[in-house]
């Protein structure tokens, strides 16, 4: 049988799998288990993916999350069993290496990799190589880490790596004449646009690299989540003049009516992870628990109805630019990934 991924969008077609933006974490999963499996769940610690940790470890999987803050992340995640914390920063590449290095000295298969950690809205900053921080820590990192975890990913007969992306790829297609803002003026939310383009196209040349081996590859849109801390660094009057709060800096009760709920939000991630719909499917973009609509024009958005944030771009499902993403990641981060 011939394996289909989703280059330029050919298997972006929703499966109209029951599950729409209202289904939580634990609906999505009822009925699977996680038993015996090994999965590792970058920001596990807060927002949408301590949810994702939860609802792995209530269906019986062991789960590692590396932090960076290992402190926030054993006070935000005790009392949970069957989660262990490992020190990583997705801006450093060594401590990626180093935590890949202990996993695969511990583990011989990983199941489930949830590339969930992310930063949005942030002002410039560069990393040791002079790299911008949201790519880095969105997409390059994630690469890098995806590919020192690629023998055991292999090794598990069927494993599936997630990259959390957001409907945020729609502002800004991946510039791969000038990814770090050297060139051009610094657009924080450019920057955030280019890094989840970046995370779709991932997704996309992953899975036609490793859907060979059983491994399959997608990229998911949690949807406008309230609670968490993604624009934790954002300054207060960027969300007042977007008149989503109010003067003393509360969410408006209007808008948060809107948004959807913490356990809503990592329903899509645990779905792709888990879900048998998808068997036979891979490299595809997601939202609220089914495959998302390529969006050729034909969607209207509006963005005081979070609803209507949807579909894919399709130069995010790009073939050509999946492939040059993939070489451009090897050279930025000096690792070659095999895929074989």
């Amino acid at each position: 049988m011939e394996l289909k991924d989703n280059y330029n969008g050919i298997s972006q077609k929703p499966l109209n799998s029951g599950f729409n933006a209202f289904s939580s974490s634990n609906e999505v999963i009822q009925g699977i288990d996680l038993s015996g499996k090994t999965i590792i769940v970058t920001g596990g610690y807060a927002g949408i993916g301590l949810e994702t940790v939860k609802t792995f470890v209530a269906a019986g999987a062991k789960v590692i999350a590396p932090a960076r803050d290992v402190n926030k992340a054993a006070n935000n995640l005790k009392g949970i069993a069957n989660v262990s914390i490992e020190a990583m920063d997705l801006m450093d590449a060594n401590s990626i290496d180093a935590f890949a290095e202990k996993f695969l000295a511990t583990h011989s298969s990983l199941e489930i990799l949830v590339n969930n950690a992310g930063i949005m809205w942030v002002p410039l900053i560069r990393d040791a190589r002079g790299y911008e921080s949201q790519l880095v820590t969105n997409h390059l990192g994630h690469f890098q880490l995806t590919a020192r975890l690629w023998p055991a990913l292999k090794a598990s007969g069927g494993a599936r790596v997630i990259s959390v992306s957001s409907f945020g790829h729609q502002m800004a297609p991946f510039d791969f004449d000038d990814p770090h803002f050297l060139n051009r003026e610094y657009e924080t939310l450019q920057g955030y646009g280019q890094s989840k383009t970046a995370n779709n196209l991932f997704a996309v040349e992953l899975d036609h690299r490793a859907k060979a081996f059983n491994v399959r590859a997608f990229a998911v849109h949690p949807g406008s989540v309230n609670g968490t801390d993604l624009g934790r660094v954002a300054p207060m009057a960027l969300f007042q003049h977007m008149g989503t709060h109010d003067e003393a800096g509360n969410i408006k009760p209007e808008v948060a009516a809107t948004l959807k709920t913490i356990p809503q939000g990592a329903a899509t991630t645990v779905w792709c992870a888990t879900s048998p719909q998808l068997n036979g499917i891979g490299g595809v973009y997601c939202e609220n628990g089914d495959i998302a609509d390529l969006d050729e024009g034909n969607i209207n958005h509006d963005y005081a109805n979070p609803a209507s944030l949807r579909g894919v771009k399709p130069y995010s499902v790009n073939a050509d630019n999946a492939q040059r993403l993939w070489t451009l990641s090897e050279e930025l981060t000096g690792v070659v990934f095999r895929v074989d």
